[in-house]
């Protein structure tokens, strides 16, 4: 037996690796768009575009890449794709480090979107080692790595880019290295060779993996559910800063420490709270609760009057997190160990697709509520969309929940 089989799977390095994933991505918000600009010569308007096209590119790459890495651990096992993932983001926070040019700036951001899969194998490797009754506390603890780093990356990056506007990329990719170092040395196997399966290029293309959910009903039904909440949530976050600057006047710094105490709370839910209530409501009550949670914070914070209110609606808002680890749960007791990899694949395929018009949606309806003679002044709206986005998700996740449990019975 080899000393990588003769480890325990460890948990803790998962919870590290997309800690320090999500920070390393954290690290470069506050810099980034400045670096871009400075590429164009200090055009304000022409820089916003290409951060824009940056950002769809990332969101494609990583689209086509999860199912294909997702498919490749099925067939390979989890832990050579995770160490190759994490290599690949290293190279990229490298190639941006040093860019000479813009044209560099894409080589590296479609790299890192087809490495960023490896979210999808990292969920498959907690399926593997985590027996079904406690997916949802493992899969919360995915969801308190998101809220850290996004804590602590934002803040970071831009007390590096104080100093020198290239230091967070430097710091991103040596955090990178150090994670794979680490779990070259201490990251056993997760799958054994017997759950293993061949790789098919049919499965792991984006389109052929949704087609490959026919044999799996009970997952099929929720692709459009997890498809709209994700698309909602995209148009959230590509609105928080415009909107609360428009209604509150908000500055930069305001915008910060109101994503850092959405952090804090999104992390203590998904760490502490989600494996103490989702089993004892059950997944599906918890999707339920979840996103009805969603959906009514999305409507406050499209009326909310005043800005300490945002923080009032954030306190409640946190809540929503139930339903992530909870939807995940559902659908790893429906897919077979083999196909683990594929099927999360497909799901983190889906978030990176809603993640390219999401924004485009959000700021469209905004530009046009606030626009002057508009004909309906709302700058909420991108809000009251997103709300109605979580109702019908709500909606097909409760048609699928019905028909799992008829072919059931």
């Amino acid at each position: 037996m080899s000393a990588s089989h003769a480890r325990q799977p460890a948990v803790g390095f998962i919870f590290v690796t997309l800690t320090l994933a999500i920070t390393g991505f954290g690290l470069l918000v506050p810099v980034l768009p400045k670096l871009i600009v400075q590429f164009q010569g200090g055009d304000l308007t022409t820089g916003s575009h290409s951060y824009g096209w940056l950002v769809s590119i990332y969101a494609l790459m990583q689209f086509i890449g999860a199912p294909i890495l997702g498919s490749l651990s099925d067939r390979f096992g989890r832990r050579r794709i995770i160490l190759i993932a994490t290599a690949g983001s290293a190279v990229d926070y490298v190639i941006m480090a040093a860019a000479p040019s813009l044209a560099w700036l894409f080589v590296a951001r479609i790299i890192a979107g087809f490495t960023a899969g490896v979210y999808a194998t990292a969920n498959a490797y907690l399926v593997d080692i985590t027996p079904p009754e406690k997916r949802a506390g493992a899969f919360g603890l995915l969801g308190a790595a998101f809220g850290i780093g996004f804590v602590v990356g934002p803040v970071a990056g831009g007390l590096l880019g104080e100093v020198d506007l290239r230091l967070p990329f430097w710091v991103a990719a040596g955090c990178s290295a150090l994670n794979w170092l680490w779990g070259l040395l201490v990251l056993p196997e997760s799958l054994p060779p017997a759950h293993r399966r061949e790789f098919s290029w049919a499965r792991a293309n984006p389109l052929g993996a949704l087609l490959a959910l026919k044999r799996l009903p009970a997952v099929l039904g929720l692709t459009e559910s997890y498809f709209i909440l994700m698309l909602a949530q995209t148009m959230m976050f590509s609105m928080w800063a415009l909107y609360t600057a428009y209604r509150f006047n908000w500055s930069p710094a305001e915008v910060g420490l109101s994503l850092m105490f959405t952090g804090i709370l999104s992390g203590f839910v998904q760490a502490v709270l989600v494996k103490r209530i989702v089993p004892r409501l059950g997944d599906t009550r918890a999707v339920v609760v979840g996103f009805s949670v969603s959906a009514l914070a999305y409507l406050g914070y499209g009326l909310a009057p005043h800005g300490w209110v945002i923080y009032v609606i954030m306190t409640f808002a946190c809540f929503a997190g139930l339903s992530g680890p909870a939807l995940q749960s559902y659908i790893s007791k429906h897919v077979p160990a083999n196909e683990q990899g594929a099927v999360q694949g497909v799901f983190a395929g889906l978030a990176s697709l809603a993640g390219i018009p999401g924004p485009f949606i959000a700021t469209w309806s905004f530009g046009w509520a606030i626009a002057p003679g508009s004909r309906l002044h709302l700058p909420g709206i991108a809000f009251f969309e997103a709300a109605l986005l979580i109702a019908l998700a709500l909606g097909l996740a409760l048609r699928s929940f019905r028909r799992d449990a008829a072919a059931r019975a």
